[in-house]
């Protein structure tokens, strides 16, 4: 991977955008871009600044998503739940970071701490389910 030159505070409109098409509104994008930097400092590279970006979107706004189909308690199937709205986020950053930031896909699976082949994968299929908006629908 390249060596990132770029500081956070060169980085906040592009963090901003990808925060914004994340949850969807002004408000709740503001929140996260101030939690993200709260979570950063001066110094932060922007690999590291992108995976505090994620954590944060998926610590406030990952487990708004509701795949219980019944009326019983999804206690029995929590991690499943977790697995799925974790992956849907992912798969929806994936394609942000690439379209909006112009990240090579080494690098947004380096942020997202997947393998190459897995990122290639979750684009290819992240592009399709964005234009018929299913993974908007079920991230944010």
């Amino acid at each position: 991977m390249t060596a990132m030159t770029k500081t956070p505070i060169e980085l906040i409109d592009n963090i901003y955008s990808i925060a914004y098409w994340m949850t969807g509104n002004e408000a709740d994008s503001r929140e996260l871009v101030n939690q993200t930097y709260l979570n950063a400092d001066i110094t932060t590279p922007e690999i590291d600044l992108l995976k505090t970006l994620r954590s944060c979107y998926l610590d406030r706004f990952g487990q708004q998503t509701d795949f219980c189909i019944s009326d019983k308690p999804c206690r029995e199937s929590a991690g499943i739940v977790k697995s799925l709205k974790t992956r849907a986020a992912d798969i929806k950053l994936a394609v942000l970071l690439s379209e909006l930031s112009g990240l090579r896909h080494a690098d947004i699976a380096e942020v997202l701490e997947k393998p190459l082949g897995t990122i290639r994968k979750w684009l290819f299929w992240g592009r399709k389910l964005l234009v018929q908006d299913d993974i908007l629908k079920a991230s944010a």
